[in-house]
């Protein structure tokens, strides 16, 4: 066996000894490698395979940004978000498609422009699943969602200036999400929706 998907590993002398599916459905798989790294003898490494993941953050004509409230049964509770989903399922969308299709599932919104800001791992001990943040201007909330059926979720327009206070505040406990919006803090205040 060797470490064609973790070259890195490779290069610091990682041996991968096997691999096996934990479980696996359409958004994610649970693995595990054993691998024996020098001087240490052997290890074993469980870890989710998400692949990419979209997160936007729509604003409208006029500054606002359009928020989620959205319940997360893991963590049993409603939480402040924007609209965000995996690429996993996505077949030959690019990035920026299944933006768009997110935009519309969640939140019936339409756009003048999206713009990619950047992108980070939501939590590279536990995933490999990397977050690929879009900013969108012009959003109007023209269509009726389309949420699948554990989507329980609640779209409000709130002042970009108020969207991110609250983000400062940690009102958004949604890693993910509070940092995509921070990282479209620069792009805010090019258009002047930020003093």
């Amino acid at each position: 066996m060797n470490l064609d998907d973790h070259p890195k590993a490779a290069e610091l002398g990682w041996k991968l000894r096997s691999s096996r599916t934990g479980y696996e459905n359409e958004i994610l798989r649970l693995r595990e490698d054993h691998f024996e790294v020098p001087g240490s003898g052997g290890k074993t490494y469980a870890y989710v395979e998400r692949g990419p993941a979209v997160i936007i953050v729509p604003v409208t004509a006029k500054g606002e940004i359009i928020l989620l409230r959205q319940y997360r049964y893991p963590v049993d509770e409603y939480c402040l978000e924007v609209p965000a989903g995996t690429a996993r399922d996505a077949g030959d969308l690019s990035l920026e498609e299944v933006a768009a299709k997110e935009l519309k599932e969640e939140i019936g919104a339409t756009y003048s422009r999206m713009e990619s800001v950047g992108s980070f791992f939501s939590n590279n001990a536990l995933s490999d699943e990397s977050c690929h943040v879009f900013v969108a201007f012009d959003v109007v909330l023209a269509q009726r969602p389309e949420p699948e059926a554990t989507e329980e979720i609640e779209a409000f327009p709130v002042p970009a200036g108020e969207a991110i206070a609250r983000v400062r505040r940690g009102e958004m406990k949604t890693g993910p999400a509070a940092l995509a919006m921070l990282l479209c803090e620069p792009k805010l205040r090019e258009r002047g929706f930020l003093e």
